[in-house]
């Protein structure tokens, strides 16, 4: 299942928490990660520093769990809306009429 999980804003967080030493940590967890197939593609936002992620997960709350892993996520430092996504159907509706 591919889920979407975009990073939002904790209230109360001070830059000078990010440490260089934890975003080093997060780094190295997100290469794992990515380097297990659990996520598949990973950017920052261009209007803000925030992470948008793309998961392969079986359930939304694997994907739960594994973000749960991740350093910033573990400090309270960052949190996530996931997002569950399923396949575009909508082609179908251009070809609705030739099968009829």
């Amino acid at each position: 299942m591919k889920i979407l999980a975009l990073e939002k804003e904790v209230e109360g967080i001070r830059d000078e928490q990010f440490t260089p030493a934890l975003l080093k940590n997060e780094a190295m967890r997100a290469w794992g990660l990515h380097q297990q197939g659990i996520i598949r593609e990973l950017y920052f936002r261009q209007d803000r520093y925030e992470a948008v992620l793309m998961l392969e997960c079986s359930t939304v709350d694997e994907a739960r769990s594994v973000l749960s892993t991740l350093p910033l996520v573990r400090a309270g430092l960052i949190a996530f809306d996931i997002v569950p996504l399923i396949p575009y159907d909508g082609f179908k509706r251009l070809f609705a009429n030739e099968m009829t």
